[in-house]
């Protein structure tokens, strides 16, 4: 189960609302530096801006591919560990604006993390340290440490034992 908070809205659908929780200021701020960090291919120079400008905690050696999405609302409520790798085209949202609510969730992916290539990670998820989610799944769900996932829906394709032998 994802862990997200509701926060429910009267009105309009929650994206029409949307300027109620968050500054358009920042909205616009996060957009400009965020699409400069997507084409950036200086690994260094996106780190810094995740870091330093949009609030995001980023382990050391931690690799993010062309075209990374992350979120433009909340980037502070995403934690990347150390030496992990994001793929191209990966999307890591940490919002979800619904017709009568929106959901807000921190995003953690631990160390030596491996996602592939269009990935759409949802809010309220946690990506176990050494685990591998192949290209083109949508993570719904927590991930175990060392696990082998893929698809949607999301599914445990192989896990390691910790000593690292299949079982």
């Amino acid at each position: 189960m994802r862990k997200v908070t509701r926060y429910p809205v009267e009105g309009p659908n929650a994206l029409w609302q949307l300027y109620r929780t968050v500054s358009p200021w920042k909205g616009v701020k996060n957009f400009i530096f965020i699409q400069i960090s997507r084409y950036c291919p200086v690994l260094s120079i996106k780190n810094w801006i995740y870091r330093h400008i949009l609030g995001m905690r980023v382990g050391e050696h931690t690799a993010f591919g062309l075209m990374v999405m992350v979120d433009v609302f909340f980037p502070e409520k995403i934690t990347v560990g150390r030496n992990s790798v994001i793929g191209y085209n990966t999307t890591i949202l940490a919002h979800e604006y619904m017709i009568r609510e929106y959901r807000l969730g921190e995003v953690v992916i631990g160390d030596e993390v491996l996602i592939g290539a269009n990935t759409t990670i949802l809010p309220g998820v946690t990506i176990g340290d050494g685990a591998v989610v192949a290209a083109g799944s949508v993570v719904h769900k927590d991930v175990a440490p060392g696990t082998f996932v893929g698809g949607n829906p999301l599914q445990e394709l192989q896990r390691k034992t910790p000593e690292g032998i299949k079982p």
